[in-house]
């Protein structure tokens, strides 16, 4: 199964840390992903640009709304996420808690829905017929 773990970190307890903390707790996170992308584990890692270069996008009757940064106001930000291969949410939950922000932020665990699975639900067509239509 996949699951996705989404990386929170809280700018503030980040900021707390003593000098050179959050470049070894990097350092460690990225040694880490090498062994977990070396068992077949973790299949893509990504960090996120700063909140302040995002965009909120919203559509209500009609209307689209484009805000700078993050809409809603929330003590931790959305940093990051690792899309990651476990037996189950017990085993996701455990690769997860190795991940060092858990300490200055949260993870946060989610199994992954299959879109062919989807597809058949709501009667669209398998993804390489969508494809071959739109070439």
């Amino acid at each position: 199964m996949q699951f996705i773990a989404l990386i929170y970190n809280d700018p503030n307890m980040l900021a707390a840390l003593p000098e050179g903390e959050e470049d070894a707790m990097m350092r460690g996170c990225l040694a880490k992903a090498d062994e977990m992308r070396r068992d077949g584990r973790l299949l893509e890692s990504r960090m996120l640009a700063e909140p302040a270069t995002a965009r909120s996008i919203r559509i209500r009757g009609g209307r689209m709304t484009v805000m700078d940064g993050p809409f809603a106001e929330a003590k931790e930000m959305l940093g990051g996420f690792n899309l990651i291969e476990a037996e189950d949410m017990e085993e996701a939950v455990r690769i997860a808690s190795a991940f060092p922000w858990a300490s200055t932020g949260c993870v946060e665990v989610r199994a992954l829905q299959d879109f062919d699975d989807v597809r058949r639900r709501v009667g669209a067509p398998p993804a390489e017929e969508a494809a071959g239509a739109a070439a």
